[in-house]
């Protein structure tokens, strides 16, 4: 259990914190029934187990082709926001509604977040979206996106909300672009290098 003063760090996904990781993905089903945040990189399928995505996860840890920063509770993983480039991260949600507004890719893409059982509203989210912003700043900065959901005071289930909540990214100095969803935006960020 994970104390309810625990401060907030903030780490990046690697070879050191993978256990970490993957001990927060196993205690919560491989993330939505396996998908071990693998959901963006790939096209998921019937055909794919979750096994098949832990392996795959892991190998790009290993390789330095997958990006999260990770938010610790004293020791403990307790959630993660994933960032990459378009080419690391070509899987996005409302494909077409997005191409149709498409006129520049960006440096990046912020496509979801996880926060585990029993830690959400106590400033997880948030907490990743500026880690992944701080890393994205040392590692060059450039043009960011985000796809978040907007809530609009409606009572939103946590696995609609895997692309992060529209008040962390507005919190963090996100602008909406152009609705993709009924509920979801392309919200855009210049972030300087560091």
């Amino acid at each position: 259990m994970v104390r309810s003063d625990a401060e907030l760090s903030v780490r990046s996904l690697d070879v050191d914190t993978w256990p970490a990781f993957a001990e927060l993905v196993e205690a919560n089903n491989g993330v939505w029934g396996g998908c071990w945040c693998v959901g963006f990189h790939v096209k998921l399928g019937k055909d794919r187990t979750a096994a098949q995505n832990r392996s795959e996860k892991e190998e790009r840890v290993r390789e330095g082709r997958t990006h999260a920063a990770l938010v610790f509770a004293d020791d403990r993983c307790v959630g993660w926001c994933q960032f990459g480039s378009p080419d690391e991260l070509p899987q996005i949600k409302s494909r077409r509604l997005y191409e149709k507004g498409l006129t520049t890719l960006p440096d990046w893409r912020i496509t979801c977040f996880f926060t585990g059982k029993g830690l959400r509203g106590r400033g997880v989210a948030n907490a990743a979206l500026g880690g992944a912003l701080a890393e994205i700043a040392r590692l060059g900065g450039g043009t960011v996106e985000g796809y978040p959901e907007e809530t609009d005071d409606r009572k939103v289930s946590g696995s609609f909300l895997h692309t992060g909540p529209m008040a962390a990214f507005e919190n963090h100095g996100f602008t909406r672009t152009r609705p993709i969803a009924p509920h979801r935006w392309v919200v855009t960020r210049t972030v300087a290098a560091a």
